[in-house]
């Protein structure tokens, strides 16, 4: 893709919705939109006539549903896919279908609520990652691994996850692969709000640990996974002998609400050398600086390797700012993470 600008066809049937995407993605410099298409069947004319580096897809279409567009797409002519839609409850649910069919990222359609700014530099983001990634069906997660009974982690230790784009598939197969037993778990990953209660519930009925979406004052609990709500930042506080989460609306974070380095940077200060903090795929350097001091902090550090990303850009960063002690595969992370527990428990032994 170097030099050469990244080619978008735009499918909806809306056509003020087609209309507002291109006008966001033409301020870059750097993407073309070279199409339009109101339904599936006219998007397969397109697709085959311009072959376009990237589409956004509504899942939500007349004649042919997005859905079934996409597995049709995928099995016969692979390419990046942003999902931009509506996240009302029905609306989230089609897009975590869309992303196990093998959407890269979603993202919510342009509306009153939102600054067209803010859509316009997470689209653009969401594009370019898009025109970056490796396309690869997901890995078919594992049984999940044993906690020796032996350990007895203290009710201090929490594991931090980071995610963009990619990052839904990588967390379901991670979270699948780990027991229920496991210290608390806190996850950002890049979503658009009323998506995050939606891939919460998803998680908790195929995983055996208990996921839900965070709510202000929650407590960081033993066999519990917390996932940050869709545009609200969420840190740790102190509690006891554990932690609670806060949750907020401060300014975005590399155009991102939750942020990585938000969660990264909290739990360093007030977890320090009882977390454990994992980045996974994604666009941007989001999570770099969170993750080198909690590295600086005592903290065990691990980023994704490059040969498991969709995207190859957060873990990137993390690992040139110093921040990552080890690089692993995906299918490996889970394993990765309880030894890391096995150890802090050697440790304070």
């Amino acid at each position: 893709m170097k030099g050469k600008k990244i080619k978008v066809l735009i499918i909806d049937d809306s056509k003020i919705s087609r209309t507002i995407i291109k006008q966001l993605l033409t301020t870059d410099p750097k993407i073309e939109v070279i199409g339009e298409a109101q339904d599936p069947y006219i998007a397969k004319e397109k697709i085959f006539e311009l072959k376009p580096d990237v589409i956004t897809l509504d899942v939500d279409m007349p004649r042919m549903d997005g859905i079934t567009f996409l597995k049709i797409l995928m099995e016969q002519m692979p390419m990046p896919v942003i999902i931009i839609s509506k996240f009302t409850p029905k609306g989230s649910e089609l897009a975590l279908e869309a992303l196990e069919a093998g959407a890269l990222d979603a993202l919510g359609k342009p509306d009153e609520h939102t600054p067209l700014d803010e859509t316009r530099d997470l689209l653009i983001e969401k594009v370019k990652g898009a025109a970056a990634s490796k396309l690869f069906k997901p890995i078919e997660p594992k049984e999940p691994l044993e906690l020796p009974k032996e350990i007895k982690f203290n009710s201090k230790q929490v594991i931090v996850i980071g995610a963009s784009m990619g990052g839904v598939e990588a967390i379901k197969a991670l979270l699948k692969n780990l027991p229920k037993n496991m210290p608390g778990i806190c996850i950002v990953q890049h979503i658009p709000p009323y998506f995050s209660k939606a891939l919460a519930n998803r998680l908790n009925s195929i995983c055996s640990l208990n996921v839900k979406e965070a709510q202000n004052n929650d407590k960081i609990e033993p066999g519990q996974v917390l996932i940050a709500p869709g545009d609200y930042h969420i840190t740790l506080e102190p509690e006891q002998t554990s932690y609670k989460v806060r949750l907020s609306q401060g300014p975005l974070v590399f155009h991102q609400r939750p942020s990585v380095d938000v969660l990264f940077k909290a739990t360093a200060k007030c977890a320090g050398k009882n977390a454990i903090g994992v980045i996974l795929t994604g666009m941007g350097c989001d999570g770099a600086e969170g993750l080198l001091e909690l590295h600086q902090s005592g903290a065990k550090t691990f980023s994704q390797s490059k040969e498991t990303c969709a995207v190859y850009g957060m873990p990137q960063y993390a690992e040139k700012r110093g921040g990552v002690q080890e690089t692993v595969s995906l299918n490996s992370m889970g394993e990765a993470i309880l030894k890391a527990i096995t150890q802090a428990d050697a440790s304070e032994n």
